[in-house]
């Protein structure tokens, strides 16, 4: 997928609020905290690589994957990798292609999915799950002069750091509807000198991640324009 408009939200969450993690994996842990992000984005061309060309004439849903981070236990300084929380989609053919095809992809389908971003980096993601299990989520934001470090002070070794961290994974893990692993390893090069600061404004509204107690104002936001996204492999645990 040729992937655009990728906005990532990242908060600080009490660890003894996350799941737990899977065999041989920790939490990334920082002051009794741990980090949660949701990033939504559109795709461009959603398809098999095999399509060649004719990828182009492939859909391009929207999407929205809400995650933590672990590190591997044999590998405590090496690149996170991401656990799946929640995954939603707006499309059905694609819901039900990725519940049928995919053990680590298993992802929710909205009522209502809106992601818009306009040329002076202003916009929202709404998303709604109507009668169904897809979390309801609102943010808005706006363009912003730089990065607000004040809740991330002291965590990763400057900026750049922090985020690579973020957004530079290779692998992606989720609990199956039959209570195993699943591992994805993905192709997604990220080139953190594109990232766009991102200031969140106006009322947004996150269930899942209020009942945690987060602050939603306080989460540090920013834009990738585009990025080539590409599935590797999976496999069980």
């Amino acid at each position: 997928s040729d992937v655009r408009d990728v906005v990532y939200v990242s908060w600080w969450v009490d660890v003894r609020q996350a799941p737990p993690p899977p065999p041989g994996h920790h939490y990334v842990v920082h002051e009794g905290r741990t980090p949660y992000t949701i990033l939504s984005y559109r795709h461009g061309h959603f398809g098999p690589a095999l399509a060649g060309s004719l990828r182009r004439l492939m859909p391009s849903p929207r999407q929205s994957n809400w995650r933590w981070y672990l590190r591997r236990d044999d590998a405590p300084d090496g690149t996170p990798v991401v656990l799946f929380d929640r995954n939603v989609m707006d499309q059905r053919a694609f819901v039900a292609g990725a519940r049928a095809f995919s053990d680590a992809m298993q992802p929710h389908l909205s009522t209502r999915f809106e992601h818009v971003l306009d040329a002076a980096g202003h916009g929202h993601t709404l998303i709604e799950g109507g009668q169904g299990s897809a979390p309801p989520l609102h943010l808005q934001w706006r363009a912003a002069e730089g990065e607000n470090p004040a809740a991330w002070a002291g965590f990763c070794d400057g900026h750049d750091a922090r985020l690579r961290f973020l957004t530079c994974q290779d692998e992606a893990i989720a609990r199956t509807c039959d209570r195993r692993w699943a591992s994805t390893r993905i192709d997604l090069p990220v080139d953190v000198t594109q990232l766009q600061p991102l200031q969140l404004e106006g009322e947004s509204y996150c269930p899942r991640l209020q009942a945690m107690g987060v602050a939603l104002h306080e989460g540090l936001a920013f834009r990738l324009p585009a990025v080539p996204f590409r599935v590797v492999s999976e496999r069980l645990l």
